[in-house]
């Protein structure tokens, strides 16, 4: 039989649709997911109670011989626990007159400062809720998007020179890689390729636009278009595993990424740092969830292109405008109507990333939970990093004071630096210096003066070579090796004997000039001396002195 005591009370839930974000997916412009369920189930306890068992069940009629005692003072109102819930919460039903009992079951209406008190109690508890959801997605995407992996020295402060692997670590250089990603014809193909390099002490940075069509040798792999690098990479990665699960294709990325960084790498003769790879779905909703970009266009650009199975006329103006993602995307991608196709194209592409660098330090972005989750919401699978978090949070810093006079656009084709040309090889258009297939030291030696290393530059120490054997030209060789990463050599010339066997480093400051001996000692493979060990070597303003023995190896 059915007790009336148990009724359990219905389960309730509520959906809350924050700052225009619904709980079914998002909307097209806002893909964060906001979704706070209230849920409640109630059953109200059984009282304690002492039944007669040998009792039939059922309702049994009061006999004339039953006693009904009643009791010599009122017993306090009952109530259960779930009309005390309401009360306390301030939640009545329509009708009811919003007040609480007093110890004799009289109702008591609640004063006006307490009302005032509960409703901004359950607000706050409501924003904690919101902002701590916000943190938390931030914080897993953050995870997802910057799993860490690269590491630049400069990026502390006071840096350990014995953290410092060679010239070139003064900076922090990061590569940028566009690629047309799932659904697109050449998916794997990065198209965009763009170094950032930036100089943390004097708060610069420097944009270079790799051709796509630069043609370059490839470890393992043979010659090829530096825009295959990252496909061979990878699919080379791919062969290997028997079965794909979502963790090999993740791993054959990550091969494919590490390819191209050390062909950029031996390519320009600096380190790579950090990579970030987002293909055109990325590239055009993180435009969007920062409001759009404004540029201004150098020249006109007209052309017809075929984006997401659509034509589309991209028709710019010259002059300030401003772009939504699709048009940016557009603007970055067209080159058949420029007048040097793929070489105009890269400078289009400088001039976006530099517009979407302003438009997120001017938002804000960083500081912003909400901003933080819809940014890192639409990236999704989109992007490919080796950041950390801690590492994107001090470039982010570094970044706020790098202003856009401070942030310059360099092209391999622009005289009187132009060393590259077109050219065809087996049928196939590249790009290759002019100094000859696969020779690119002069490009090597302009990249690193350009992007001259941090500590070098500030401490500007100079260096003194001497031949200290009987085979000419030892000297000059290793000064112009010295030169193309930025050292100041001052003076070449022969020793006053030619007896030295091993090639000698003498630092004439005692250790001042901490990061360039560091970088001698890494690049000499010898520790330095504090003294001359002739006293006929006249050093005049040199701080180090390198005397070039017979073992000298001069490599680039």
């Amino acid at each position: 039989m059915n007790d009336p005591r148990n009724k359990h009370a219905k389960k309730s839930s509520k959906t809350f649709a924050i700052d225009g974000i619904s709980p079914s997916g998002g909307s097209r412009n806002r893909p964060a997911d906001l979704d706070f369920r209230r849920a409640s189930s109630y059953q109200p306890e059984r009282p304690n109670r002492l039944d007669d068992f040998n009792k039939k069940e059922g309702l049994q009629p009061l006999s004339s011989e039953s006693v009904i005692e009643i009791p010599s003072r009122p017993r306090p109102v009952r109530t259960s626990h779930h009309s005390h819930k309401r009360r306390r919460f301030g939640l009545f039903r329509r009708g009811q007159d919003k007040s609480v009992l007093d110890g004799a079951g009289r109702r008591r209406p609640l004063s006006k400062k307490k009302k005032i008190l509960r409703g901004l109690a359950i607000a706050f508890l409501i924003l904690l809720l919101i902002v701590g959801f916000l943190f938390a997605k931030g914080y897993i995407n953050l995870r997802k998007i910057l799993p860490g992996g690269g590491g630049a020295a400069a990026l502390q402060e006071n840096v350990d020179p014995t953290k410092l692997r060679g010239e070139g670590d003064g900076r922090v250089n990061i590569l940028m890689l566009g690629r047309g990603g799932e659904g697109h014809e050449g998916a794997d193909l990065t198209d965009t390729l763009i170094l950032v390099s930036i100089d943390p002490i004097e708060k610069q940075a420097a944009l270079v636009s790799i051709p796509r069509d630069l043609y370059v040798k490839v470890p393992e792999h043979g010659s090829m278009k530096i825009n295959s690098v990252f496909y061979a990479g990878k699919a080379a990665a791919l062969e290997r595993y028997s079965k794909q699960t979502d963790e090999t294709r993740k791993q054959a990325e990550q091969a494919g990424l590490s390819l191209i960084k050390g062909t950029v790498e031996k390519t320009l003769g600096i380190p790579i740092h950090y990579n970030a790879m987002v293909d055109f779905t990325g590239f055009k909703q993180a435009i969007d969830t920062v409001g759009g970009i404004n540029i201004n266009a150098p020249t006109a650009v007209r052309e017809s292109l075929r984006i997401d199975g659509k034509t589309y006329l991209l028709d710019v103006k010259p002059g300030p405008q401003q772009m939504d993602g699709f048009k940016a995307l557009a603007y970055s991608r067209s080159r058949y109507t420029s007048a040097r196709g793929d070489f105009d194209r890269s400078e289009r592409q400088r001039l976006i990333i530099i517009a979407l660098k302003e438009k997120v330090l001017s938002l804000g972005t960083f500081s912003n939970p909400s901003k933080i989750s819809q940014l890192l919401g639409n990236f999704g699978n989109h992007i490919q990093t080796d950041f950390s978090v801690q590492d994107l949070s001090r470039l982010y810093d570094i970044g706020k004071e790098v202003g856009g006079n401070n942030i310059t656009s360099i092209g391999l084709v622009d005289p009187p630096h132009d060393y590259l040309t077109t050219s065809n090889i087996g049928g196939l258009s590249v790009v290759i210096p002019k100094a000859g297939v696969g020779n690119y030291a002069e490009i090597q030696s302009y990249i690193r003066n350009t992007l001259k290393d941090s500590f070098l530059k500030n401490e500007n120490a100079t260096v003194m070579v001497l031949n200290g054997t009987n085979t000419p030209g030892l000297a000059t060789a290793r000064a112009e090796e010295l030169k193309s990463y930025g050292y100041n050599v001052t003076a070449v010339d022969n020793a006053p004997t030619k007896d030295y066997t091993k090639t000698v480093l003498v630092d004439l400051r005692s250790g001042q000039k901490k990061y360039t001996k560091r970088y001698l000692e890494q690049r000499l493979k010898l520790t330095a001396v504090g003294s001359l060990p002739d006293a006929n070597i006249q050093p005049g303003i040199a701080d180090f002195v390198i005397i070039v023995g017979s073992d000298s190896k001069v490599a680039q």
